[in-house]
């Protein structure tokens, strides 16, 4: 798993290599010990339907049906623009926008992502604020 999330990161082109090196070191040192994830975006018949992607944590989803699904609480991916952070599992799609947009700096914010061209154009404690709200906000007891 980590030799997956190594080679995706260094694939990356300069500056999303170290703006993407740097935010996984942020998650990991805020989630010290958590669940790694690797989503190379590609559907059970091989065919690509998502950016690949890197997850951190654990949340496990519950259904209306009752059935229930395990799944990253953060998730880092490289998009053609920039960076996406998804911080999955908050119930108030409305709350980041609020709680983070204005504070961001040069970045769209919605319901459950953050997505900016580098980590120079964003206020970084005030990422790591969100990413700790996410993650706090879906930790189970």
């Amino acid at each position: 798993m980590t030799a997956q999330i190594e080679n995706y990161i260094s694939g990356q082109p300069e500056p999303k290599r170290s703006d993407m090196r740097a935010l996984h070191r942020i998650v990991l040192q805020m989630m010290p010990g958590c669940r790694l994830w690797f989503l190379d975006g590609k559907n059970s018949d091989g065919k690509t339907v998502s950016n690949p992607n890197i997850g951190y944590g654990l949340h496990t989803i519950k259904y209306a049906d009752g059935k229930t699904r395990e799944f990253y609480q953060i998730g880092l991916s490289a998009n053609t623009t920039g960076i996406s952070v998804y911080i999955l599992g908050i119930e108030d799609k409305k709350y980041l926008t609020r709680a983070f947009g204005k504070k961001l700096g040069k970045a769209s914010v919605s319901g459950y992502c953050i997505k900016f061209k580098a980590l120079k154009d964003v206020n970084v404690a005030v990422l790591e604020a969100a990413i700790r709200y996410g993650v706090e906000a879906t930790s189970e007891n």
